[in-house]
């Protein structure tokens, strides 16, 4: 396929996966449960940062993730002292625990009463049009109070080699507007062509079969190259195209 070719392929895949119906099996339902700011971007960041290994266990554990927070995630985080740990020690999804999710909700409360919140904090420190430096700032920021060691790793760090899949994505639903009811759209002040494509091992191999990326590891250089790929697509919205690369490659085992 020529380039014009295959924008016309991807842009109809696009089509076809983004949709309201895409929802009832990716864990992006999660922050749909929500309408206001804090609590679908609260809810929705840690979803994100579960959302490794079997997407149905994913969802379940993130419905537990918003029992545990009273349905009320920005509250629970406001409000949240040591001393109510207890009701977190004993979740669990693959290496994320209960320690993990215990910080986690203190580094949020840190970020909201400290930072202005998720959205500002990932405003920040944009380069070359590009949200992966802020990234590795926000991880800077998110660890910088007391932490246990082990959670560290919960979080990557573009700059230090990692395609980030999950902070990328959690991005995706943030920025990218609501108009076909996938993706939220609640960060107005970020542009769609600062995203990034999540990239995984599915929208990976996509990629390559489509001559959209060369590199074999699915690291950070590898999502720069694939960014620079969509970009020539759509430079509007690059992003979009990760419903077409995902879709193709979990749903048509492209």
């Amino acid at each position: 396929m020529n380039r014009a070719e295959l924008k016309d392929f991807l842009d109809q895949k696009v089509i076809q996966y983004n949709k309201p119906d895409f929802l009832d099996t990716d864990p992006i339902q999660i922050p749909h449960l929500f309408s206001k700011k804090e609590d679908i971007e609260i809810i929705g960041f840690l979803t994100a940062t579960i959302a490794w290994g079997n997407r149905k266990s994913i969802i379940n554990n993130a419905k537990k993730l918003v029992e545990l927070l009273g349905n009320s995630p920005y509250d629970f985080v406001l409000n949240y002292k040591d001393d109510t740990t207890e009701n977190l020690n004993d979740f669990v999804h693959r290496t994320f625990n209960g320690i993990d999710l215990a910080y986690f909700i203190k580094a949020l409360q840190h970020i909201y009463k400290n930072h202005d919140g998720l959205e500002a904090l990932f405003l920040k420190n944009v380069t070359n049009n590009s949200l992966q430096p802020s990234i590795s700032e926000f991880k800077k920021v998110f660890f910088e109070i007391p932490h246990p060691a082990r959670t560290t790793k919960h979080i990557s760090d573009p700059l230090k080699g990692s395609a980030a899949k999950r902070i990328n994505m959690f991005l995706r639903w943030m920025v990218r507007d609501n108009n076909t009811g996938v993706d939220l759209g609640i960060w107005k002040n970020i542009p769609t062509s600062y995203l990034s494509c999540p990239l995984d091992v599915h929208s990976g191999n996509v990629a390559r079969k489509l001559g959209l990326l060369k590199r074999k590891q699915n690291d950070a250089k590898a999502l720069a190259e694939l960014d620079a790929s969509l970009r020539k697509l759509d430079p509007i919205d690059p992003v979009k195209y990760d419903f077409a690369l995902f879709g193709l490659g979990v749903f048509e085992k492209f």
